[in-house]
């Protein structure tokens, strides 16, 4: 069987992804303990609330290095909601600046729509090659609770590496809801919290495993 890890670093629904991913099948662990995230088959990141928040707790448990390391050792790494914005270069909230993972150049900042948070179910636009939604209808849609986002994905294409494979959607104007990137993969949207569809994408994701 398996081996999930959900990163305990202080932010995110921790308890609700948990269950979500236990329900497919796989053993499932939620810890801040530097070893186990390291060697567990997948780990998730979630994250809930601000960047910079989230980027402090992340790093108190070392968790930007375990993402670095995974990815590096050929280890997949699946971020969720603001756990996915603290894999950019950077965050924008409220005037400051703060330094994410750098796992993917970008920035994250606020979205421009007339009503935020962008808070609901929404339809995405996935790639051709994708694995995540791979089997899902073009109007399948997902939960998305969130005012910031990436609005434009800046990691110029290579001459040696296969293009990331990245999926948007529209709040106001578009934004990146998910990105599958070799070992990398994130979503903004929770599919813990999105139901069926959600569950597809989970699945779809340990199948890499």
């Amino acid at each position: 069987m398996k081996k999930v890890v959900i990163l305990d670093y202080g932010s995110g629904n921790l308890r609700s992804a948990e269950r979500a991913v236990a329900r497919l099948g796989v053993e499932v662990e939620v810890t801040a303990d530097y070893q186990t995230a390291l060697n567990a088959d997948g780990l998730i990141v979630p994250g809930v609330g601000a960047f910079a928040a989230c980027m402090e707790g992340l790093k108190a448990v070392r968790g930007d290095r375990i993402v670095d390391r995974r990815i590096a050792g050929g280890q997949p790494v699946l971020g969720i909601c603001v756990g996915m914005q603290i894999l950019f270069e950077r965050g924008v909230e409220h005037g400051v600046e703060t330094p994410g993972c750098d796992e993917w150049p970008g920035t994250v900042e606020r979205l421009e729509a007339p009503i935020v948070p962008h808070m609901g179910w929404n339809t995405v636009d996935a790639p051709e090659d994708t694995v995540l939604f791979a089997g899902l209808d073009a109007d399948t849609r997902f939960y998305f609770v969130h005012s910031y986002g990436v609005r434009k994905w800046e990691l110029p294409p290579s001459e040696h590496l296969a293009p990331p494979l990245v999926t948007w959607s529209t709040h106001g104007t578009p934004f990146v809801a998910a990105v599958e990137n070799g070992y990398l993969s994130a979503t903004q949207f929770h599919p813990e919290k999105s139901g069926d569809a959600g569950a597809a994408v989970l699945r779809n994701w340990l199948a890499t495993l």
